[in-house]
């Protein structure tokens, strides 16, 4: 059965814009220590950052069919997020698709499935975020779903959630928590910034968490 859905809610491009200057240990935080995708889901390139509405796709195991149909009608600054059920089996996107989603201007990929064609994806240098890598393909034929609630990474990802992805991995914002997720992240990032000035004036962390009360100062 075939479940597609064409549109959903996408946050504005101003609130994208600041939060690709956040790093994803930081909004976790900001989300309560949440909302990262599991730690094998990483960047295949170093240097890689992605941000913007997740376009949630649901393929068959060892299947992409629901991967092309997102990639001709997602729309330009897009992540695709892209279940194969946690499978490492069949590897569910390489070169041809990179290109077209750099054509098309898609923000990048995150998938809980192998890719392949790593020398041409680097070339090509679109956004990719998987489970690892395998020359094995996958056929082009069985039903799925599009722009419906997802599992990937073991994260909860809806259509409109926001993925944020850099060298620590990924993490999925709410669509609901953008706002606020975003702020306290900035919080956050300040209080790091006079943290590392008093540590390199010699303070330890551990006073300056105040550590101390959890031990008693034992």
């Amino acid at each position: 059965m075939y479940l597609i859905k064409d549109d959903f809610e996408r946050p504005e491009a101003g609130i994208l814009e600041v939060l690709s200057t956040l790093s994803t240990p930081n909004v976790s935080d900001a989300l309560g220590r949440f909302g990262g995708m599991d730690s094998n889901i990483r960047s295949l390139f170093k240097g890689v950052k992605v941000t913007g509405p997740a376009y949630t796709v649901m393929n068959y195991s060892k299947d992409n069919l629901m991967a092309h149909y997102a990639l001709k009608y997602a729309n330009p600054g897009d992540v695709l997020v892209v279940t194969q059920q946690g499978s490492k089996r069949g590897s569910g996107w390489g070169e041809l698709m990179s290109l077209a989603a750099k054509v098309k201007g898609l923000a990048g990929l995150v998938i809980d499935g192998p890719v392949r064609d790593v020398s041409e994806l680097e070339e090509i240098g679109f956004p990719i975020f998987s489970n690892g890598v395998m020359a094995e393909g996958t056929v082009k034929k069985n039903p799925g779903a599009v722009n419906y609630p997802v599992c990937c990474g073991g994260q909860a990802v809806s259509p409109g959630d926001v993925i944020l992805g850099d060298d620590d991995g990924v993490v999925v914002i709410p669509f609901s928590k953008l706002e606020k997720t975003v702020q306290k992240a900035k919080s956050i990032e300040e209080n790091e910034v006079l943290m590392k000035k008093r540590i390199l004036s010699g303070e330890s962390i551990y006073d300056i968490l105040g550590l101390g009360k959890y031990l008693n100062d034992i």
